[in-house]
């Protein structure tokens, strides 16, 4: 197991360009399986994850290219079907969560898919039952095996149709989506997601000759085609990545520019940075966030204290709410945070109790942070990165903290996070990596 030995105090100074997008990436990857000509994928990190699914699609049988630094072309014109059913197979998708998103394609152009139940962070469970049921209504039969924990997929023909998704998942529709472009005749998906990342995949799968409406909103229309092409793509740069940033800046009272960051992409995430009391200046495609020696929370209008709450986008991401929550905790002010999709996601709060902070954890769901207003700096302390979003709310609460703290388990911050002791180091952060990867 990797650690990070942080010195904490440090000010950063320079210049940070987010790598992309996590989410995106495990999204379009899986849609390579849909068609057997060549795809060719720029701008994707090198991260854990991302690597993961790569590789399970090499061991598939796509062909994968490595044509330089974050750019691949894959070829899925010969895939091992019979592989689906290896101990190998189900061990690998089994520790990812993103495999299940090869669900949809795999039954759309083969007419079976397998896939255990998928792992990846330990923040709750994390329901599959949108994914299925949409698949299903496409004409797919599932079966479920209790004691392997596998899912088995069939379908003779798939069919379009309209339905009603309980949740707006984002990967859920995703999964549908790739599904139904394959569907004979049309289908309509009510209460889809309209993240960014779903927007570009629709636009990919549209360059690769299917036929989406309604890209952007909640309402898509898919008009079902025999086959599909190739296409190249590039992804958007990872907004998550953006938003630790910004906060990571203010926290630790640097002054940087992160370059580069698609900020039409963003969304409501730079104005939850300016409710919190963060100035950032928007210069063409950069953020500036000068040096902040202390920054205040608003409150409502009202005068009540403020609150953050994830929500489908253009809702907040819960992504962010981990970051938002360390960063909460250096300000002037309180402030509500109100994580509604994953029940364990707060949990990493006891660790900055004990470096200090001020909040109380009310339930599973919601911590209520009193500000300190860097009036009391958080001590340093040894602790555990327990998912991938804490772990970097940690990295950054250790950053800031006096003194010298240690993260170990930093294998889930590399998860969604490149080389981000290299990159932080290289603008006067102290991160020190030792372990395994040392």
């Amino acid at each position: 197991m990797s650690s990070f030995i942080i010195e904490g105090g440090r000010k950063l100074n320079g210049d940070l360009v987010p790598k992309g997008a996590k989410n995106e990436a495990l999204e379009v990857l899986c849609a390579v399986l849909l068609t057997d000509e060549e795809v060719q994928i720029s701008n994707i990190p090198n991260i854990r994850d991302v690597n993961n699914l790569i590789q399970l699609l090499s061991d598939m049988g796509v062909k994968v290219t490595r044509t330089g630094k974050g750019s691949y072309s894959f070829k899925a014109d010969s895939i091992d079907m019979d592989y689906l059913n290896s101990p190998e197979f189900i061990d690998k998708c089994s520790s990812l969560r993103g495999s299940v998103m090869i669900v949809g394609p795999l039954v759309a152009r083969f007419g079976r898919a397998l896939v255990p139940q998928p792992g990846g962070d330990k923040i709750g469970r994390r329901r599959l039952d949108t994914h299925f049921l949409g698949i299903q209504k496409l004409g797919a039969r599932f079966t479920y095996n209790p004691e392997k924990h596998i899912y088995e997929i069939y379908a003779d023909k798939l069919k379009g149709c309209y339905m009603l998704l309980d949740e707006a998942s984002v990967t859920g529709t995703a999964n549908i989506l790739m599904a139904a472009v394959l569907a004979e005749g049309t289908t309509t998906i009510y209460n889809a997601a309209c993240e960014p990342y779903l927007q570009q995949l629709s636009k990919m799968l549209n360059s690769m000759g299917a036929k989406i409406e309604g890209i952007g909103s909640n309402l898509l229309t898919i008009q079902g085609v025999r086959s599909l092409g190739g296409c190249t793509h590039r992804l958007l740069p990872d907004m998550i990545e953006v938003g630790s940033f910004i906060g990571m800046a203010a926290m630790t009272g640097s002054d940087i520019r992160i370059k580069d960051v698609s900020f039409k992409d963003l969304g409501i995430i730079p104005e939850v940075f300016r409710r919190m009391g963060i100035k950032l200046l928007k210069e063409e495609d950069n953020i500036y966030i000068p040096q902040h020696d202390r920054y205040e929370i608003e409150t409502f209008i009202d005068g009540s204290i403020m609150t953050f709450a994830d929500a489908p986008w253009p809702g907040l991401t819960p992504d962010l709410l981990s970051v938002i929550l360390v960063v909460a905790t250096q300000a002037k002010g309180s402030v509500l945070i109100h994580q509604k999709m994953f029940e364990s996601r707060l949990f990493f709060v006891d660790k900055l109790i004990d470096m200090g902070a001020q909040i109380i954890l009310c339930d599973p769901h919601r911590a209520v942070v009193i500000g300190q207003a860097k009036e009391i700096p958080l001590r340093a302390t040894t602790m555990v990165s327990p998912d991938i979003r804490a772990g970097i709310a940690l990295l950054i609460a250790a950053m800031s903290a006096k003194g010298t703290s240690t993260i170990h388990n930093i294998d889930q911050i590399d998860r969604g996070y490149e080389e981000i002791d290299v990159r932080l180091n290289a603008i006067g952060a102290s991160i020190k990596r030792v372990g395994n990867n040392d």
